[in-house]
């Protein structure tokens, strides 16, 4: 399946003053990660994700994500990672788009993205006045390297 998402940072101020909902922990962690593919465990709330995502040309990709046993999930962070990304999950609707917004944890803490999946190259859509900076093709915003700081 392919996957087509932008993403962006986020002001921090104007972020601080919209309203939210509950957000949903994630913790994650590669089990494999080259320029090709990387192979990621995921708790999100309290669901287990195996994840495999083929290398980004520009804002695509290819993912394939398989729901797997919650404690096998966790089993697998424990057992097998050394580093993981904490951060809250937010989803927002913002022009009958669903934005999700990500507020890092730990060493990555002040960092805050904000991610749009879209069905095409060429749909359009509407930023909300709190996304900033399109990061989408800086691979210095992708969780795999993001991982590397932590």
């Amino acid at each position: 399946m392919k996957e087509i998402e932008y993403k962006y940072l986020v002001n921090k101020s104007a972020w601080a003053l919209i309203e939210k909902p509950e957000p949903e922990l994630i913790v994650q962690g590669f089990i494999s990660k080259s320029k090709d593919c990387v192979v990621r465990i995921r708790i999100k709330g309290s669901k287990g994700f195996l994840t495999i995502k083929g290398q980004t040309i520009g804002i695509t990709r290819q993912e394939f994500e398989y729901e797997i046993p919650i404690e096998d999930a966790e089993s697998i962070l424990k057992l097998f990672i050394d580093k993981s990304i904490r951060k809250h999950r937010y989803e927002i609707e913002v022009a009958g788009k669903k934005w999700e917004i990500d507020v890092f944890q730990g060493p990555l803490e002040g960092l805050i993205l904000a991610e749009l999946e879209v069905s095409s190259v060429h749909e359009t859509f509407e930023l909300p006045n709190w996304v900033t900076t399109d990061v989408s093709t800086d691979p210095n915003y992708y969780n795999a390297v993001l991982i590397d700081r932590c």
